[in-house]
């Protein structure tokens, strides 16, 4: 038989592990979220100081839970290749409330819109597309998203006027993904 302060020690102890495990599992969760403030913070920086004469011409930045890169406007490469051919339905959008978010002219990576941008739910940001039949050489950058019900295969060129966008009309060709 144990002598009765050697249970209650025993209990105590059981007591006092039974007590650290949740703390224990508070602490890491207050850790975790502590990390995922620093990635939104990661984010909030490479979105409001953009790295200028850089000759990387890919930059990566934390986007949700991974990381990808995002075209960098400063690079000097000269020569893309065609990586890939995909057939796509295109259309065009403008910076209207109707066919945006509350920040019109603003796109999902938080850059100001300008000629050569694109929306897709399919491709990373950053990527470089062509539209040979409709544009011949000149480049695209996906930068935006669109509404999901869109699907993958959509691209969206934006348009200074709602008008420009409207005449564009919807076409089916195909785009040459780049790399270089």
């Amino acid at each position: 038989m144990m002598p009765k302060n050697l249970k209650n020690m025993a209990f105590s102890q059981k007591l006092g592990l039974n007590l650290l495990i949740p703390l224990f599992l508070i602490g890491l969760t207050g850790i975790l979220l502590f990390f995922e403030l620093k990635t939104s913070a990661v984010e909030a920086v490479f979105e409001v100081f953009p790295v200028q004469n850089s000759d990387v011409p890919q930059l990566p930045i934390v986007q949700g839970n991974s990381f990808s890169s995002v075209y960098n406007p400063f690079s000097t490469e000269q020569s893309l290749s065609t990586l890939e051919k995909i057939s796509v339905i295109v259309t065009g959008y403008s910076s209207t409330l109707e066919e945006t978010d509350s920040s019109p002219y603003i796109t999902a990576t938080g850059s100001q819109v300008k000629d050569g941008i694109v929306a897709n739910n399919l491709l990373p940001f950053g990527t470089k597309i062509r539209l040979p039949e409709l544009y011949g050489d000149k480049v695209f950058v996906v930068d935006d998203r669109m509404n999901a019900r869109k699907g993958d295969y959509h691209i969206d060129i934006w348009f200074p006027s709602h008008g420009e966008a409207e005449n564009f009309g919807a076409k089916i060709t195909y785009i040459e993904i780049l790399g270089g």
